[in-house]
């Protein structure tokens, strides 16, 4: 007995080096599990961040060729639009040049004058369907944004801010004015 009194607590050490070593494995255990569980996070984390950067490179390789198409077709209009309208200006041409070789030789004015009217009749038709439009001044109100007041004449038989010659016409293509009509605007005596 009395070598088991010698040592009473050695059934405890052997308990308490248990128990620290059960520890430590928990502890390593638990580490494994972080370890694994942060692996895991990690690639999911990158797996997500793959597709969000092809998504990423796929959207600005589509912005890139939508750029590209626009800015093609913008050119592709404008040279449509020259084209079409030349077009319809060489038959004014076409008829200029008539004009003139049947006009060769003819000392009537009238003939002069009437082919001179068709011309110009033809091109302001061609010009028309074009969608050029003459900006409307006599009797009008003064307006800035269509007419550009050169003049003003003190009268009554006009009202105050009424147009009363054009001196130069204005035009207009659909809501845009290309150029404005310069007026003579009606004051006030």
């Amino acid at each position: 007995m009395s070598e088991k009194n010698s040592n009473p607590f050695k059934n405890e050490d052997v308990i308490t080096e248990d128990n620290e070593n059960s520890k430590e494995e928990e502890k390593a255990s638990a580490e494994e599990t972080a370890e694994d569980n942060s692996t895991d996070e990690l690639a999911q984390l990158q797996k997500k961040y793959d597709e969000l950067n092809n998504q990423y490179v796929r959207l600005a390789a589509d912005f890139d060729n939508y750029r590209k198409r626009q800015a093609q077709e913008r050119e592709s209009l404008i040279n449509y639009g020259t084209e079409s309208a030349l077009t319809k200006l060489i038959e004014v041409l076409d008829n200029f040049e008539r004009a003139q070789k049947s006009l060769e030789g003819v000392e009537d004015i009238s003939k002069i004058k009437e082919s001179f009217d068709v011309l110009q009749k033809q091109t302001y038709e061609a010009l028309t369907k074009m969608g050029l439009e003459e900006i409307k001044a006599v009797g009008e109100e003064f307006d800035p944004n269509f007419h550009e007041a050169v003049m003003q004449t003190p009268t009554s038989e006009h009202p105050e801010h009424t147009v009363i010659a054009d001196l130069r016409k204005g035009y207009k293509l659909g809501d845009k004015v290309l150029r404005p009509t310069m007026v003579n605007v009606a004051a006030a005596e």
